[in-house]
């Protein structure tokens, strides 16, 4: 009888580009791995056709998913100071998460850090650890994401031990924020594995103190819905209860963790308040030639840095408070970047095949569309017996969606592109320019 379980040969396929079309059976004699081996939880993903395994329909609707949410122009606050509450509890150690919660909570924690300073250039951070039912703090708070990273890259040689304490990590949260300026938020992130709090005395009076602060609350779980959260969460932020979510599995839990990058929604006329904020914008020292010197910001020997606009003194990286004078340094494009947020971009449109013949190629990176009858070879794929079919309203069939300003059609790796990282339509910003040097052509694809 032969060995039925020796190691499987498949064909070696990407998963990870959603552009590919997936459809992967068992290949011999091709090293790597197959397609639904890429997959991670593959029984919520993989949609399996005649023996195939197809999983482009189902990851270009997730991508979808992620990208439509509400447009509205609305007043927020760019100026964030925000610190983040670490479990680093008993309960950390479980590994439902993989590998196990605590290594899982600092790669994402790690990754939300590098996302949230490239959102909110002129914005800061500060970590906080529970652990034995104490408060530790992790690091203080900055706008260099380079001393956050190297802290949570030294808890990765720590263990997670003991109980955890809400309380006293809300105290110490409360302290840190206290002298933030009035102009920027205040803003707690708990990310909370555990199923009890340890705490010294009663947490409500300090969910009181938060309210009169102005500090606003957010609970990621990684365990179970627990009512002192969903309390904390929904009476520090004006009755909202979108802001306490449970975690249902990795993809989930850094989608999660993700949402917080964008500022929060200003709601009461206090918060909404306006108000006059002086900033700098310092000159660039370039270190070429020149005699090293202390910077006042590190006290370290560096050749180039910035002057302060103020008092002149050098700082090493931007953003940053100057430590002499107290103005805030920044640069032009830090504003531009945090300008998006105010007015985000539009959702793009799923273009149906009665529209898709004004296109041929993708107007950004003038990738092919694909042909009406290998589109809809693909759809009836997905439409088969048994095979759930993507929401038409997310997913296009055609695989083209269009900006609804400029009509121009483009691809979904374009259409992530431009909301995730770019935040500016292509198209658009090309129409713009026609028109600035006196072309009134139709742009539209005919």
């Amino acid at each position: 009888m032969s060995d039925s379980d020796g190691e499987y040969e498949g064909s070696d396929i990407e998963v990870d580009n959603p552009s590919e079309e997936v459809v992967a059976g068992p290949t011999k004699g091709t090293k790597g791995r197959a397609a639904w081996e890429a997959v991670s939880r593959s029984w919520d993903t993989v949609v399996e056709t005649d023996g195939n395994v197809n999983v482009q329909g189902i990851r270009e609707e997730d991508q979808r998913k992620r990208l439509l949410k509400d447009t509205t122009p609305l007043q927020r606050g760019i100026i964030r100071h925000l610190v983040i509450i670490l479990d680093l509890s008993f309960a950390m150690v479980e590994k439902d998460l993989r590998p196990t919660r605590y290594l899982l909570t600092i790669r994402y924690t790690s990754e939300f850090i590098v996302e949230y300073f490239e959102q909110n250039p002129i914005s800061q951070i500060a970590i906080i650890g529970l652990r034995d039912g104490l408060a530790v703090p992790i690091s203080v708070m900055s706008g260099n994401p380079a001393e956050h990273l190297e802290k949570l890259t030294k808890l990765k040689t720590e263990e997670s031990k003991g109980n955890p304490s809400l309380q006293n990590g809300l105290e110490m949260s409360r302290a840190q924020l206290f002298h933030t300026p009035a102009h920027g938020t205040r803003e707690i992130l708990i990310i909370f594995g555990a199923l009890l709090t340890s705490d010294p005395g009663d947490i409500h009076r300090t969910i009181d103190s938060l309210i009169k602060d102005r500090i606003r609350v957010s609970v990621v779980g990684l365990a179970a819905h627990l009512a002192i959260c969903a309390e904390m969460c929904k009476r520090t932020n004006a009755g909202d209860e979108g802001n306490y979510s449970v975690a249902l599995n990795e993809e989930h839990y850094r989608e999660l963790i993700m949402r917080f990058t964008t500022p929060p929604i200003t709601r009461t006329k206090a918060q909404s308040k306006p108000s006059l904020l002086s900033m700098g914008f310092p000159s660039r020292v370039s270190g070429a030639g020149k005699t090293m010197s202390f910077c006042v910001c590190h006290n370290k020997l560096c050749s180039g840095g910035y002057l302060c606009s103020r008092c002149e003194a050098k700082v090493c990286t931007l953003p940053c408070e100057c430590p002499i004078c107290g103005l805030t340094l920044i640069l032009s494009t830090h504003l531009a970047r945090s300008y998006h947020h105010l007015f985000p971009l539009q959702n793009w449109v799923a273009v149906s095949w009665a529209d898709a013949a004004k296109s041929t190629a993708c107007f950004a990176c003038q990738a092919e569309f694909p042909k009406s009858s290998k589109g809809k070879g693909i759809q009836n794929e997905l439409h088969a017996p048994g095979v759930k079919a993507p929401d038409p309203k997310v997913v296009s069939e055609s695989g083209r969606y269009a900006c609804p300003v400029c009509h121009q059609h483009f691809c979904i790796n374009c259409d992530v592109f431009a909301h995730e990282i770019l935040h500016n339509c292509g198209g658009c910003q090309s129409l713009t320019r026609q028109m600035s040097n006196g072309s009134r052509g139709d742009v539209v694809q005919e």
